[in-house]
This record gives structure tokens, C-alpha cells and sequence, in this order.
């Protein structure tokens, strides 16, 4: 039986108005995340990772020139129509997150125990004191050492990686059902990004909590997640398990993805994918990924694919032309 799903992402959209015109930064994205479920976000720096989680934890959207539609359901209710106020209740109780950066997570005037124990204060109503205990049992579920006495730490007083199990405690502290992780290994070295990565697992285990992960490294993916969306400029264009991403990607941006990786005992130069991601001010009316596609065709320049299952079993959607079973008759040729 399929775990329930625990939020769900329809046609969202985040534009912003500028002076250039209108940026998509964010175009039609639409997913599940099931309970218990690690779900990976990958792609290049710009593709709209980090502003689909901005969007979904109500971040964007509350100003004139960001432009939001589409919905994102939470226990039945969409968020994009709650106010500032419902999401303030919501956001560090249901929905949590862990930012790229733990140091401009942190305040730096005081200390980390002060500030894990305010989330709880103020969702759960604890008292001062109730709230410091919760915040050290957290400190030392996260791997913190001897965490009573580094709770009254400040922030500089700790690593680069205790900052971020200090964040991770303060996003865990009031066990969300949704834990939404952008780029939490960034800037650590190896041996801790793997601390980092065992933590969350351990956590998700604990708590049956969903976790998104946003990141560039497709190595956190393939240690990490259990399905991965692909984006490229502001779309997912494959979706599947983690597994057969690595093993069967269909889409032309996901294979120059996993061929850019470089492999033990290879001594040739690393495969780049030519050209530069569209500019998202202007409009384009075919595959955004054609002018950089090794195997575009001339409809690919003038019809947008759709994201499409390809693949009930494991669940496989590709938004590509290549993919679909549709005669070369029917498609409609450039210009018409």
C-alpha cells in the first residue's frame, strides 16, 4: 500500500515583474511528496529550485511583483491562500526548513539553545524552561557533544558543521511533518556533509517525517533520495525513482547531467553540456532545453513538451518529444 500523500504541488507557477519584463522563474511544477517519503529537487544554479521552496513555505508571493498561482495542498487546505499570520503558525511546526547557509540561519547575539528553544515557545506554548530542555534533548538527537553545556554557545563558537545539526535541531524540535532541506551540505566538507546526510536519514526514520532535498550534487541524490525531479529553467522534465534515474534517464538535460560526472580510474576530459541556460525575461515557444539538445529536431523549437509518464511501474515522466509515441504526422510542423 502506498504511503499517504502528504502535500501536493499543482501547476505552480512564480513570476516576477521587472524592469526587463516577466521572469518564470518558477513554470508549471507539479509533484507528490508521501509520507515518509526523501524527495530530491537537482539542477543547475538558476533552474527554480530554491524559489519553489520559497513559494511553498509562503516566502514569495505576499509582494506586487511576485506573481503566484497553482496550489500547494496541506492537509487538504491550499497554502498560497493563507495569510502572513496562518503561515507563521504553520512554518517551524508542520512545515520546517534547513537554509543553504547555517551562520545567516543563526543569530549571531545569541546563543544556539536561546534560539532552538523559541520555536517551541512559541508554537507549543512552553515555558522558558520547558523550551531550553527540548532544545538540549535536540542538541544531542542531532550528534551535538555534550549538549547542555554547548547550548549556551553562540553561533561562531561552533563549526560549520554543528551550525548546521544546530539549525537541523531547531527545524526538527516541534516534529513537522514536512521538512524542506536547500542545499544542507553546501560549503562542509566531505566527512561532515556525510554526517549531514546519515543525520537527516536517521531523523526521517524517527520522525516518518517528508523531506524535500534542493541540490546541484548528484551525489547527496544517489545516497539520499528516494524519488528525484530533474528542473531546468523553471520546469521539472523528468521525474522517477532514484534508482532508474541513474540507471535509465530518458531526458536529453538529465543524460548531460549524469555524463558530466566524473568517474573513477577516467582520465578523459569531463562531457559539459554546451551552450547556456534560455533567458527566462523572454518567451519561448518550444522545449526550453532545444538550443543545448544533442538530439533536437525542428518541432522541438516551435512546440512545448509535457511532462508525461512513460512508465507506470516505476513511475517515470519525461517532458520530451523523443518520448512520446506520437506518428510524425501528427506533430505539427514548424511554422504552422
Amino acid at each position: 500500500m502506498e504511503p499517504k500523500v502528504t502535500l501536493q504541488v499543482k501547476d505552480l507557477k512564480t513570476h516576477f515583474k521587472t524592469r526587463k519584463g516577466i521572469v518564470k522563474a518558477v513554470d508549471g511544477v507539479s509533484f507528490d511528496l508521501h509520507q515518509g517519503e526523501i524527495f530530491g529537487v537537482v539542477g543547475e544554479s538558476g533552474c527554480g529550485k530554491s524559489v519553489t521552496a520559497q513559494t511553498i513555505l509562503g516566502l514569495v508571493g505576499k509582494n506586487k511583483h511576485e506573481l503566484i498561482s497553482g496550489e500547494v495542498l496541506f492537509e487538504g487546505e491550499n497554502l498560497l491562500t493563507k495569510t502572513d499570520e496562518e503561515m507563521r503558525q504553520i512554518r517551524g511546526k508542520d512545515l520546517s526548513v534547513v537554509f543553504q547557509d547555517p551562520m545567516t540561519s543563526l543569530n549571531p547575539l545569541f546563543t544556539v539553545g536561546t534560539q532552538i528553544a523559541e520555536v517551541p515557545r512559541f508554537h507549543d506554548n512552553a515555558t522558558k524552561q520547558e523550551g531550553w530542555s527540548k532544545a538540549v534533548d535536540m542538541l544531542g538527537k542531532v550528534n551535538i557533544p555534550s549538549p547542555s553545556e554547548r547550548a549556551s554557545d553562540y553561533p561562531f563558537q561552533f563549526s560549520g558543521g554543528m551550525r548546521q545539526r544546530g539549525v537541523i535541531a531547531m527545524s526538527l524540535i516541534c516534529n513537522p511533518r514536512v521538512l524542506i532541506a536547500d542545499e544542507p551540505t553546501t560549503a562542509l566538507d566531505v566527512t561532515i556533509q556525510a554526517q549531514i546526510l546519515d543525520l537527516l536519514r536517521k531523523l526521517r526514520d524517527e520522525y516518518q517525517a517528508s523531506i524535500i532535498i534542493i541540490t546541484h550534487d548528484l551525489g547527496v541524490v544517489a545516497e539520499l533520495c528516494d524519488t528525484v525531479a530533474v528542473m531546468y529553467a523553471g520546469s521539472i522534465v523528468e521525474k522517477t525513482n532514484v534508482k532508474n534515474l541513474f540507471k535509465n534517464p530518458r531526458h536529453p538535460y538529465t543524460k548531460g547531467l549524469l555524463a558530466s560526472l566524473p568517474r573513477p580510474k577516467d582520465r578523459t576530459r569531463l562531457k559539459t553540456i554546451d551552450g547556456q541556460p534560455p533567458d527566462l525575461h523572454e518567451d519561448h515557444e518550444g522545449c526550453l532545453f532545444a538550443m543545448r539538445c544533442s538530439e533536437v529536431e525542428s518541432f522541438c523549437e516551435t512546440q512545448k513538451p509535457l511532462l508525461k509518464s512513460i512508465d507506470q511501474e516505476q513511475k517515470h515522466q519525461v517532458a520530451c518529444f523523443k518520448e512520446e509515441e506520437v506518428p510524425d504526422a501528427e506533430r505539427i510542423s514548424p511554422g504552422k
